[in-house]
């Protein structure tokens, strides 16, 4: 078997098995391309079944020079979850990532921004900005809505379509990680400033592949990722806020600030759309006084 049939042969696994999303698929595949091009620069005569441990570790020496200790355990990751496949499929009978380790890191808690922080974003928006005739500020004060408002991940905003908008019921339908669907609960704030932006839309030539969905760029095609981080970034300087901003940080926000005010850990896992309630279990160590708040409150010995 060839590198590149496995990896074709492991990105339909994925897709067709696993019910992964386009980008995670993606993601699984890039340390696989770079060991990959690991051997094929050093010339090793080694295919996907017979590769060993000690080729293996050479080639994460070689790239972990750079790499700092979280980004060297999902490359480590990543390598291990394709020679499971392997063996799964009887290809091979022993994981060359077996014997080794990846390294010991901390768990990492989320940015998050306070309820003045997220005000102040959206105050700085300017309402009035046009382009080529569409209002963009509109439209941009509905997308930074929405992603605080519902906890959404960026791709779940893009691919937010008119026909998943409930508003009468106050839900949306998002559609998540392997396409995976649950509904949140949508406020009147956000529902008001969606119609306003669906008013606009609606005088917007819209391209035929983007008909059902509701964020557009103004030649009426859908966003990317990239649009949304580049709205976010122009706010952060603009409201001079010193702190590491992106989309996400809206989500992390989200779920911090229920978690804050009371709402139960499950609740949140559904509306965020985790998998496993450990995932969400992390915004229980972003405020240890609320932790010590509810101790103090409802414990008899305190």
């Amino acid at each position: 078997m060839k590198w590149e049939q496995a990896l074709t042969d492991y990105k339909h696994y994925l897709r067709i098995e696993r019910g992964l999303s386009k980008n995670s698929i993606e993601n699984y595949s890039y340390d696989i391309k770079k060991l990959i091009l690991y051997i094929e620069t050093h010339a090793i005569k080694v295919s996907p079944i017979i590769i060993d441990t000690h080729t293996v570790k050479d080639f994460i020496y070689s790239v972990s020079k750079s790499l700092n200790p979280r980004s060297q355990a999902r490359l480590i990751s990543g390598l291990r979850n394709f020679f499971d496949y392997l063996i799964f499929e009887n290809y091979r009978t022993t994981n060359p990532l077996d014997l080794i380790e990846s390294p010991r890191i901390g768990r990492k808690l989320p940015d998050t921004l306070s309820i003045s922080d997220i005000d102040n974003l959206i105050k700085a928006i300017d309402l009035s900005h046009h382009y080529n005739g569409v209002n963009l500020g509109e439209r941009n004060r509905a997308i930074i809505e929405t992603l605080y408002s519902c906890g959404l991940r960026v791709s779940e905003l893009i691919e937010l379509k008119i026909s998943d908008l409930f508003f009468e019921e106050g839900f949306i339908k998002v559609t998540g990680k392997g396409d995976k669907q649950r509904f949140v609960p949508i406020g009147e704030t956000t529902q008001k400033f969606i119609n306003i932006w669906i008013a606009i839309r609606n005088h917007i030539d819209v391209q035929p592949h983007s008909k059902d969905i509701v964020f557009l760029n103004y030649k009426g095609g859908k966003l990317t990722r990239a649009m949304i981080f580049t709205i976010t970034k122009q706010l952060v300087e603009k409201t001079g806020l010193h702190k590491n901003v992106s989309p996400h940080t809206f989500r992390h926000s989200f779920a911090t600030h229920l978690l804050e005010n009371g709402a139960d850990l499950r609740a949140i896992q559904m509306m965020l759309g985790h998998e496993s309630i450990t995932t969400t279990e992390i915004y229980m160590h972003v405020d240890r006084s609320h932790l010590s708040d509810i101790l103090n409150k409802y414990h008899p010995r305190t």
